[in-house]
């Protein structure tokens, strides 16, 4: 059988392993260390703007950290995206705080602003101002934030941008990762650049940052011994895996550009073949990393389902998969408020995602042809 071809794998640049031996020849084995500070000033030159980076474990990390800086606590309500992965929903959860789903809009599949501003003022009535909103730019596809930024502002309920799958992309140019209140960032071994696992938390204030660095660090005071005042994580990023994401900084352009060609690859494969869509910047104010690229599937008008297209490609040894099932549907958030209507679950029934990594061959994007051909 042909190899494998995964959906979204890890892409070495080939500098990773020279900044990981000069972690092994400092000793800096280490959630510290010249990796850890050298990956934060690569992505703060990169995002550009005033912002402070804090490398972390994980994009759960970072979003788990932004809820408790912003003060969210047991009994408070979190509004989030619902068409989204279960790590935008659980820190909420993590702070005994009660997630309030909203459905997606069309052009973009985030956050749909109706709906986001009825559930505020829903919840508002009901005595229970949100804390906080996590919104997400969806498959690397920048969420709608001018009209998402000024209902926050509206009401002053701060910001969590969730650009886990977005680094690259860019918002009326714009930076995907500076666009919140705080914003975090993924590296986990399918994003466009990884450090294996990490992440980072994102924000303009140093005092956030500092924060942050410091309940990431298990919240040790200050002195000589080891002593405690608040509770603190084991979230701060490996000085080795750091070592892989300054890299990795290195061909982040290169990695989005093949992957934004891979999706003009699905493009001219579908462009006109009734039925099937491929998911693409609705305006020249979105910049689409194309993280993974996406198809949408109308079997009103074709014979294909995305089950079916699904079924094709693992035949062949290709792995493909659904959009992610909405959190409102999920049996762990099943008593959750949601507000919307039925959009992000016809988009869950209708998806796919289709191989998008920037390590695809020209042999690898051969095999995918000859299975979708068929459905020209």
């Amino acid at each position: 059988m042909n190899s494998k071809i995964y959906l979204s794998s890890p892409h070495m640049g080939g500098t990773e392993q020279d900044y990981v031996n000069q972690a092994f020849d400092t000793n800096w084995i280490a959630p510290l260390g010249a990796n850890v500070n050298g990956f934060e000033d690569d992505i703060q030159s990169y995002l550009a703007g005033d912002v402070q980076v804090a490398a972390l474990s994980s994009g759960t990390a970072a979003i788990h950290l932004a809820l408790i800086i912003l003060g969210v606590d047991n009994g408070d309500e979190v509004i989030c995206q619902s068409m989204t992965f279960s790590a935008s929903a659980n820190p909420i959860v993590y702070q005994g705080a009660t997630p309030i789903f909203i459905d997606s809009e069309k052009d973009t599949w985030n956050m749909c602003p109706y709906h986001l501003e009825i559930a505020i003022k829903d919840r508002i009535s009901k005595g229970k101002k949100p804390k906080a909103i996590i919104p997400v730019h969806l498959y690397g596809m920048p969420y709608k934030a001018d009209e998402i930024n000024a209902i926050a502002r509206k009401y002053e309920i701060p910001v969590v941008e969730d650009s886990a799958e977005a680094l690259g992309g860019s918002y009326k140019g714009r930076k995907c990762g500076t666009l919140g209140d705080i914003s975090i960032l993924s590296f986990n071994g399918n994003k466009v650049i990884t450090t294996s696992a990490g992440g980072a938390l994102v924000t303009k204030d140093k005092n956030v940052k500092a924060k942050a660095v410091f309940l990431a660090s298990q919240a040790r005071d200050a002195g000589a011994h080891y002593q405690h005042s608040h509770i603190g994580y084991n979230y701060r990023l490996s000085n080795i895996c750091a070592g892989i994401g300054r890299g990795q900084m290195e061909v982040l352009d290169a990695h989005v550009a093949l992957r934004r060609e891979n999706n003009l690859f699905y493009k001219d494969i579908f462009d006109k073949t009734e039925g099937i869509t491929v998911f693409t910047e609705p305006s020249n104010d979105v910049f689409s990393n194309h993280w993974l690229s996406c198809i949408q599937i109308d079997n009103t008008m074709c014979d294909w389902t995305s089950e079916k297209i699904r079924l094709k490609m693992d035949a062949k040894n290709i792995e493909s998969r659904p959009l992610w099932k909405p959190m409102h549907l999920q049996p762990v958030f099943k008593d959750a408020p949601y507000y919307g209507e039925k959009e992000a679950e016809s988009l869950f029934h209708s998806g796919l995602c289709l191989p998008s990594g920037s390590n695809l061959t020209s042999d690898n994007k051969e095999r995918v042809f000859d299975v979708l051909k068929d459905m020209r």
